[in-house]
């Protein structure tokens, strides 16, 4: 099949690599030229395990191709996913939809045939109305069928959950469609994944409900350890025993910093908006997102506690920034309010990442991004395992050790506190 995916970010990218590593005509469009000019050398602008070797493999194979010239693309093709991005209002918690519009607009005037324009941008409930009305304004409901096909992507782990996902969701009413997007995904479904065809206004929803209930999940373990360090409790105990019940399961129930990345924060925010629209209270939700924008201040406290209330001209190290490993996305990450806290107060900070350096830290005090691991703890009073990558899970901190011993606070649990104890460290981590 042709495809054609408007917007080169996260999901339009992956989404349109993948499909012509299926054996399909991929057009991978987007306005920032630049950008595209980059891609067609196999450069790739953001950080995704295995990515950039698909994007090489199938844009030499001729079945993947990226152009700026967006209505040429759109009459070149007979599937349109509309992929450009939905952050929240400046100043609103409502999901800004101007460039899902001013796609839409564009898309309208190019329908030069039977059309299926797809939202794969997290939109919504009667976003996809809005679309058709749109459309309708140049071109016969004849020419085109609006459907609404959530992704379920996790950054560090795109390319497995979009080969392999928990379920493929398509929201239409019309049988034309729904006949040939279930052939499109049908070497996914034929591998096993459940296939649900709903209402587009289901479908949207689908993914809005799916994504606040993961970071209630998040933040409901966050708030039992919480009580577990007033009690004397190892919350990885309490994580494991809600977890073996089946009706709970124990994905999601990891304690640590408050949720982050490019889809919870904006998601719980925009269902909310929406619940507003139709006068409908959404209190969990609410509590959801109040008590992850505490989340920080509460590990701030822990640290301040940890330096016995000296933070001033004290070093500290952050290993890891990012909201969360395999990933370079710094969106929401708790580092962005941590870090500056740390330095107002005097802190002189040290930090390492995998995926180098961040310039959300550049105008910072006393902030410095180290290349190694060593460089980053060398003469620190508190190291914080902030983000829980590979590289961070096997170090022997006692090798690394020169002149005074540094204290650990380890954000992710990744440690024994046994081991570490016996290395001679104060260690610290959360829930325990």
């Amino acid at each position: 099949m042709k495809l054609c995916m408007i917007g080169t970010g996260y999901v339009g990218l992956v989404s349109g690599v993948c499909f012509a590593d299926l054996g399909n005509e991929v057009i991978c469009v987007d306005n920032n030229i630049k950008k595209v000019n980059l891609l067609k050398k196999g450069k790739i602008p953001i950080y995704e395990p295995g990515l950039s070797e698909l994007v090489v493999k199938n844009f030499k194979n001729k079945r993947l191709h990226f152009s700026s010239d967006l209505k040429k693309s759109v009459k070149e093709s007979d599937i349109i996913f509309i992929c450009v991005g939905t952050p929240t209002k400046k100043g609103g918690s409502s999901a800004d939809l101007s460039q899902i519009y001013n796609v839409s607009k564009e898309i309208s005037s190019s329908i030069n045939k039977f059309k299926i324009v797809i939202t794969k941008s997290t939109v919504p409930v009667t976003t996809g109305d809005e679309i058709e009305k749109i459309l309708s304004k140049k071109n016969s409901k004849k020419k085109f069928s609006v459907v609404s096909n959530p992704e379920f992507l996790r950054e560090g782990e795109a390319i497995r959950d979009f080969i392999y996902p928990d379920r493929v969701v398509i929201g239409t009413n019309d049988k034309k469609a729904g006949r040939i997007l279930k052939n499109l995904y049908s070497p996914l479904i034929s591998k096993g994944t459940s296939y649900l065809q709903t209402s587009r206004r289901a479908a949207e929803l689908i993914k809005y409900a799916s994504n606040a209930f993961l970071a209630t999940k998040i933040t409901f373990i966050n708030e039992i350890a919480n009580l577990c360090e007033k009690t004397d409790i190892n919350v990885e105990d309490i994580s494991i025993g809600m977890g073996l019940d089946k009706r709970i399961g124990g994905r999601f129930l990891r304690a640590g910093p408050a949720y982050g990345g490019s889809c919870f924060p904006k998601d719980t925010k925009a269902i909310i908006s929406t619940a507003d629209k139709f006068k409908t209270n959404l209190s969990v939700i609410k509590s959801v997102i109040k008590s992850n924008a505490n989340r920080s201040k509460i590990l701030l406290d822990r640290v301040y506690q940890i330096l016995n209330k000296k933070i001033r001209k004290k070093k500290i190290s952050f290993l890891g920034v990012t909201f969360k490993a395999n990933t370079d996305d710094m969106r929401d990450s708790s580092s962005l309010k941590m870090i500056p806290w740390l330095s107002k107060k005097g802190a002189i900070i040290n930090y390492f990442d995998p995926t180098g350096y961040k310039k959300e830290f550049s105008k910072l005090k006393n902030v410095s991004h180290k290349s190694t691991i060593n460089s980053a703890i060398e003469g620190s009073d508190l190291v914080i395992i902030h983000t829980e990558w590979n590289d961070f899970k096997s170090i022997n901190f006692k090798n690394l050790v020169k002149g005074k011993k540094f204290i650990i606070f380890d954000m992710r649990n990744i440690y024994s506190s046994t081991k570490i104890k016996d290395q001679g460290f104060k260690y610290f981590s959360v829930g325990k």
